[in-house]
């Protein structure tokens, strides 16, 4: 059977979509580049926030357009676990619907699947982190990410999460190590740690934060250059996993705190362990000790009872810190979780116009962080050749599919996943420009 599978949302899903994609091939099945030529066609969907809701919805029925009378059209991913009877009541064009938790089934539920049924498998979640052994990955991977663990404990009041996805449970570390280890084998330069929380990572199997710990042991594994840290709560990072980041080179100078708000009394309303002092506390201890850190989070504006100034503080919060990345969400009423049920919802425009004004301010904050950089020169992972002869890649200091580029030029013949040194000439809002130096 030729498969196609779509994906929408994080790169925890990318990270599934790799996983199902390695364990049907494995069970013989063929994976086909378009939709026009496959038999079973998978939108792996996102149920995380409305505007992703609405993209899943749309894509499966862009997605239905390419049946033909015998194509099997499934769902799986986030909206189909939290959605599941709506969805299969809504969407007769949809065959076969499955959860997060049944990649693993996959191949055994296609093989008794008859055509012409409907079916759903949507399964509760282990106790422990499901080793999938399979996993497909584009040629010249040279760029990966890696599961540390699934679920979240964390209960913030506007997150739903860990009821798609069930509690927090880590992998064992000898597969990470033995996945990293494959990944660099294959070519492999770039590792990106993926959890819901990273910073938890072992305090389920282990009785503790081990996160520096396991960052020691990938830093041995030869062949990775870069080690990225997604997702990391801000009451988690402590002096040990800062003092590995600061001593081991191969870890980036980045790090992915969603702090959400700045204002106590929000901080607290949303269930979040950080207050204002210790937000200011830690990054300043990040900053102290890795001077050249690049710091991306999130903040949620109009949540459930936020003042004028509440956003005020946010605002001038935002001014103060002067993140190097930032991104900002309106906030999302979620049924099931407590802050749909708050009093004070804030009105849709007013949420949309106070995450404009935080990001008109840092537009301005991201050009000044960038013009600094003009002069320096940069090692620049190398991702794609333009058309017009020049190159695309990225820094250290920048998430694929997230953060900026580097646009440059070269005198050689270059290829994806190349590290090169390049002398930045110039800086816009989010992205760079400069030219190749050799040394």
């Amino acid at each position: 059977m030729k498969i196609y599978i779509e994906t929408l949302g994080c790169p925890k899903n990318f990270n599934d979509s790799e996983m199902a994609a390695g364990l049907l091939e494995h069970a013989g099945h063929e994976m086909a580049s378009s939709p026009e030529e496959a038999d079973l066609i998978m939108v792996n969907t996102c149920g995380f926030i409305n505007d992703a809701k609405t993209e899943s919805i749309e894509r499966i029925f862009q997605m239905a357009e390419y049946k033909r009378e015998n194509t099997i059209l499934a769902v799986s991913g986030c909206l189909s676990q939290r959605y599941e009877n709506e969805l299969f009541e809504e969407m007769p064009e949809v065959d076969l619907f499955l959860g997060v938790n049944d990649y693993q089934r996959l191949p055994e539920i296609l093989e008794s699947f008859q055509k012409g049924r409907r079916e759903k498998h949507l399964s509760d979640y282990s106790r422990e982190f499901l080793e999938t052994p399979f996993r497909r990955l584009s040629e010249n991977t040279y760029t990966a990410t890696i599961k540390i663990s699934e679920g979240c404990d964390n209960v913030c009041a506007y997150c739903v999460i860990p009821h798609i996805r069930g509690r927090y449970r880590s992998r064992r570390e000898e597969d990470i190590l033995k996945e990293a280890r494959q990944l660099a084998e294959g070519g492999c330069k770039e590792l990106i740690l993926i959890a819901q929380d990273v910073t938890a990572y072992g305090m389920d199997l282990y009785g503790g934060f081990v996160l520096p710990r396991l960052l020691r042991k990938l830093c041995r594994i030869e062949g990775i250059r870069w080690i990225r840290l997604m997702y990391c709560y801000e009451d988690r990072i402590t002096d040990e996993l800062i003092q590995v980041m600061a001593e081991e080179e191969k870890i980036c100078a980045y790090l992915d705190i969603p702090l959400q708000h700045c204002s106590d009394r929000i901080l607290s309303s949303m269930n979040r362990r950080s207050t204002n002092q210790s937000i200011r506390n830690t990054i300043s201890r990040l900053r102290t000790a890795i001077p050249d850190i690049h710091i991306r989070t999130t903040f949620i504006t109009g949540f459930p009872g936020e003042t004028e100034a509440d956003f005020e503080e946010l605002l001038a919060f935002t001014e103060e810190m002067r993140f190097e990345r930032l991104g900002v969400f309106a906030y999302s009423q979620e049924e099931g979780t407590p802050a749909a049920e708050m009093e004070n919802q804030i009105d849709e425009e007013v949420k949309a116009m106070r995450q404009d004004a935080v990001m008109r301010t840092q537009v301005d904050i991201s050009l000044e962080n960038n013009q600094k950089k003009v002069g320096q020169v940069l090692e620049v992972l190398v991702e794609e050749r333009d058309a017009d002869g020049s190159y695309i890649g990225r820094t250290r200091y920048d998430a694929p599919e997230i953060d900026g580029s580097v646009i440059f030029t070269s005198s050689r013949r270059l290829s994806p996943g190349d590290l090169v040194n390049v002398e930045i000439t110039d800086a816009f809002d989010y992205d760079l420009s400069g030219k190749e130096v050799l040394k």
